[in-house]
């Protein structure tokens, strides 16, 4: 039965993929601009109206839309995203290269975003109402208020310029350069985060079987780590895969801050210079990613949650 609806999940991927894929290539083909006449000022020369014409027509911009889609969607299927106008290089090979330091970062803010929101989350929940509660409360209000750029800005005048610890563009060779990045994304995650987890446990501490557990005489600290934090890890699960999804596609302003060779830097050089192809294929590229990264998760469901195997349907 399970199997089943995990059959079905795929099903609409697919589906939306298609959907999303028509989206991006009619929106791109309808955006303000001449890719051509961009490609040429961007080499320095001024051709005459004939040259750009019959560039159009080597690049296939000339024939109906419905025409360029097929084409680039068959291309698609295959793998072939098409030319890059900008780099001259595949689609393909431009995002392939910058998909795992992206991934690095993605992960790497994620670890840290763990490393501080789930101790602070049970420190809220097991002192709910204590002074640590109240200031941890505090705190995580501030963190989500900051935006990503600020608090980029601000960790690369601290660290980058009054104490040259790290340094200021990010080249992703080195874990140095991979810091400054992560924490900037980590921070509203974790007070985000720390939220969540404060929010789970508390809901799980007030469950008969924790008053049954404690009065049986178990330590706190069992109840608390092998009973109470296994039951609040499902919803945590959720959003942990939405998050991943949106730190791979949303990191763009981060990237260009600190110059991070990455799919978002990537993209919004993309978007400067009109390079209709690679923002098509990224745009699609980080769909799939993201639908995928939900789909594994509907199946971790039932790795997590035994009891999503016996009823079939998702918690």
């Amino acid at each position: 039965m399970y199997t089943k609806q995990l059959g079905k999940r795929l099903l609409q991927t697919v589906l939306v993929a298609l959907g999303i894929s028509f989206l991006t290539f009619f929106i791109t083909y309808l955006a303000p601009g001449d890719p051509v006449r961009t490609m040429f000022a961007a080499a320095g020369t001024m051709p005459d109206e004939e040259l750009i014409q019959e560039t159009r027509a080597a690049m296939g911009l000339n024939r109906p839309v419905l025409v360029q889609y097929a084409g680039w969607l068959c291309g698609c299927l295959k793998g072939d995203f098409g030319i890059s106008y900008a780099y001259h290089k595949p689609v393909a090979a431009l995002l392939m290269d910058r998909l795992w330091p992206t991934l690095k970062l993605s992960v790497f803010s994620m670890f840290l975003m763990l490393l501080v929101s789930v101790p602070a989350g049970m420190i809220q929940a097991t002192h709910k109402n204590s002074l640590a509660d109240h200031v941890l409360r505090g705190l995580t209000f501030f963190g989500v208020s900051m935006p990503n750029f600020w608090v980029g800005l601000l960790l690369m005048l601290v660290f980058c310029v009054r104490l040259p610890l790290f340094p200021v563009a990010s080249f992703g060779g080195d874990f140095k350069s991979l810091v400054l990045p992560s924490v900037t994304l980590a921070f509203a995650m974790s007070a985000k985060y720390t939220r969540q987890v404060r929010t789970a446990i508390l809901e799980e501490l007030s469950q008969d079987y924790v008053t049954g557990a404690r009065a049986r005489g178990i330590k706190e600290w069992k109840i608390l780590w092998l009973h109470v934090f296994p039951n609040a890890l499902l919803p945590l699960v959720t959003l942990l895969g939405l998050s991943l999804g949106s730190l791979l596609g949303g990191t763009a302003v981060v990237e260009v801050i600190f110059s991070y060779p990455g799919m978002g830097s990537l993209a919004v050089a993309a978007i400067t210079a009109y390079d209709y192809p690679l923002i098509q294929g990224y745009v699609l590229w980080i769909s799939l990613i993201y639908m995928l990264i939900n789909l594994a998760v509907d199946a971790s469901y039932s790795l997590a949650d035994p009891r999503m195997r016996q009823k079939g349907q998702r918690i």
